[in-house]
């Protein structure tokens, strides 16, 4: 795989249920048409993220029925909706196994062979925090998760609940937010339930390049203890964290998966260094839609860490980038998050302009007309993107200065470069609702020649420049609002 990949994330259920309206016919993954997957190859993809495919939990659908507030955005994203139309969480996994409305198990297998023949990788979901309340495990293996006394159930009720006589079992949370209640929580300080995870994540890998890992900093000792440590005082406490083993395990497979971490709270770092590949760079999204452009620019010093980002505008956690950014300034962030290092996550939909975000329970989606200047531009980007340069080459913050004295607009902009494998690529970009201008510090080509020629390959405009000037004075720059430059550096 390349470096700074390329991944695009589909919603499963969904996306199979539009192509099979489509094709006029029942599709599964493994008949799929070979023409959906060749585009995604061919728009320059290396991984291919379906999220949603494990088994759905019978309890997940009918909680997500009848939640007020969850039927109140089902009507908001697909008026008309029927019940039909949900599916349930696909984070309150009923079994690590292909969910039977996408095809039969021996489905996933089939369609990563496919995937690889294309050069694509397929990633899969890994849920460490939580399963489903009618997982079999509850029954089962009860042992596995944080069961509750009398005490703990009398202080915090919603906490928990009862799957048998005299059973109390706490549901999966996020300590800022209320529990997750179709889901049981597992119990980290079990030795036996850590040595089972690794055996579910041993039997993803079978089937999966990749493995994203939803809420991942759950799993992290200290947040674990914070949680629900007195709670689950018998239990015994491990020196070790779970992914420092979890990952070590998978490392040592032939054919090891890249492992992405769903992580916030600042915790990026201390994922990357129990093994995660990439992490997501949430800080990146909210500074872009939020912040000034000085404030993102503090995000891009560090490269190392840039590099181990998956960065995004869009994810099925997010809202549409349309809508949230407005659209040119979503593109402009388009531009920002495929041309730094890291991961280059995209969204299925985001492509062609979606607005409608899409709540995880549905498995049917509203029909959008695609806009056609946003899939150009998006083409574009991508084609100019894969390029060597962006993926091989070496990546530098520029530095940008006054176009004169007194014009402060530099501030909003944003610049960058890549050098390597024979090319050079520079990126300004204005963030901004108002033009700007500046000039860039280069580091020029040592080729010979009395002409810079700066082919900007999202307008396909070439500007000549004297290579004196630029390195005296640097390189004039002037943007429209949320408008940018990739330019194509020659020396003739």
């Amino acid at each position: 795989m390349r470096h700074n990949p390329n991944l695009y994330e589909i919603n499963t259920r969904p996306f199979l249920r539009s192509l099979s309206e489509k094709y006029g016919k029942k599709l599964t993954l493994a008949t799929v048409p070979e023409e959906e997957w060749q585009e995604l190859e061919h728009l320059g993809f290396d991984l291919v993220w379906l999220m949603g495919v494990w088994q759905r939990s019978p309890a997940s659908r009918q909680q997500a029925l009848l939640n007020g507030a969850l039927r109140e955005e089902y009507a908001r994203a697909l008026p008309g909706w029927s019940d039909e139309d949900i599916g349930g969480s696909p984070y309150a996994v009923h079994g690590y196994s292909l969910d039977p409305a996408l095809g039969a198990p021996s489905e996933l297998a089939k369609l990563r062979a496919k995937l690889n023949r294309r050069g694509l990788g397929l990633v899969l979901d890994f849920v460490p925090n939580h399963l489903a309340v009618d997982h079999p495990w509850v029954n089962d293996h009860p042992e596995w998760f944080i069961r509750g006394r009398e005490k703990d159930v009398q202080a915090r009720p919603g906490w928990f609940f009862s799957p048998g006589a005299d059973i109390y079992l706490a549901h999966g949370r996020d300590p800022n937010f209320p529990p997750w209640t179709d889901t049981a929580q597992l119990n980290f300080f079990s030795a036996d339930l850590r040595r089972t995870l690794i055996r579910e994540l041993l039997r993803i890998a079978e089937v999966a390049d990749g493995v994203r890992c939803d809420m991942a900093m759950l799993a992290l000792n200290e947040v674990f203890e914070s949680m629900w440590g007195s709670i689950a005082a018998d239990s015994f406490r491990p020196e070790a964290e779970f992914w420092a083993e979890a990952i070590g395990r998978m490392k040592q497979q032939r054919h090891a998966p890249l492992f992405i971490a769903e992580v916030y709270w600042g915790m990026e770092k201390k994922m990357q260094a129990l093994g995660f590949d990439f992490t997501y760079n949430k800080n990146l999204y909210d500074r872009m839609r939020f912040a000034a452009p000085g404030e993102i620019r503090g995000l891009l010093a560090d490269e190392g860490e840039l590099a181990r980002a998956a960065n995004f505008i869009e994810n099925h956690d997010e809202a549409r980038a349309v809508a949230a950014f407005g659209r040119e300034r979503s593109l402009a962030a388009a531009v920002i998050v495929t041309t730094i290092p890291g991961l280059r996550l995209l969204h299925d939909g985001q492509l062609t302009g979606r607005r409608v975000r899409l709540p995880v329970q549905m498995v049917r989606q509203p029909d959008e007309a695609p806009d056609a200047d946003v899939r150009r531009f998006y083409e574009r980007l991508l084609a100019i993107v894969n390029r060597p340069v962006f993926h091989n080459g070496a990546w530098r913050l520029l530095e940008l200065t006054r176009a004169w004295e007194g014009n402060e607009s530099h501030r909003d902009m944003l610049a960058w470069c890549w050098i390597g494998e024979g090319q050079t690529g520079v990126v300004a970009v204005n963030y901004s609702p108002h033009p700007a201008q500046c000039r860039l510090k280069l580091l020029l080509p040592e080729a010979g020649g009395s002409q810079l020629l700066f082919l900007d390959e999202l307008a396909d405009t070439t500007y000549v420049r004297d290579p004196d000037e630029v390195s005296r004075q640097g390189l004039y720059i002037a943007l429209e609002p949320y408008q940018s430059h990739i330019f194509n550096l020659t020396v003739a």
